[in-house]
């Protein structure tokens, strides 16, 4: 009866705990970890790219298909007074829980509003992944299609963390220095 008992309490510990994980989420403030840090009202950003529309598929160039695995053209209008960097977060839009995070680059100068098809604006420096590469890491969508997201964030500081850092240490910094926020939805397929 014991054993019966403890799966019950068990399956019953589950299932609060997807409830929980499933509200907090949403609310962890900038969508990804919570962190602890709540962000009140960032200023709206527009994230626009040269090479796809806000909600169209991007070209497979930048995906796992192309033969370089590029980092698409992004630029960015609206950062608040008080930005003193940039970081943008490429993460998985439909990811069932938590969402796998293709690529962090942070430190990227206040006064730089675009990035170039596979450059790196200068002094910008990137976070491990999901999968722990401190680099784009292109994704895989599948013949079905997925959605993706940019995210550009305003931050109040520089957040001198170093090449390579952890992603939950990233996004932590991240999320308690934003102070503006924009977003470009895309789809991939293969």
């Amino acid at each position: 009866m014991r054993d019966v008992t403890s799966r019950r309490g068990l399956a019953a510990r589950v299932a609060r705990a997807a409830v929980a994980l499933g509200c907090a989420v949403p609310l962890a403030g900038c969508g990804l970890f919570s962190s602890g840090v709540t962000i009140t009202s960032p200023s709206v950003m527009t994230v626009t790219s040269g090479t796809f529309e806000h909600g169209s598929i991007m070209p497979g160039r930048f995906t796992c298909d192309g033969p370089h695995r590029l980092t698409p053209p992004l630029t960015w209008t609206g950062a608040p007074a008080g930005t003193k960097s940039i970081a943008i977060v490429f993460d998985d839009a439909d990811a069932p829980i938590t969402p796998y995070v293709y690529w962090v680059v942070f430190d990227i100068g206040p006064g730089t509003s675009a990035m170039l098809e596979g450059k790196l604006p200068p002094g910008a420096r990137q976070a491990r992944g999901t999968a722990g590469y401190d680099k784009y890491d292109a994704p895989c969508p599948g013949s079905g299609g997925h959605g993706y997201r940019f995210t550009v964030y305003a931050l109040n500081t520089v957040l001198n963390l170093p090449n390579g850092t952890s992603l939950q240490s990233a996004w932590r910094a991240i999320a308690a220095a934003t102070i503006g926020r924009g977003r470009l939805p895309v789809s991939a397929t293969s």
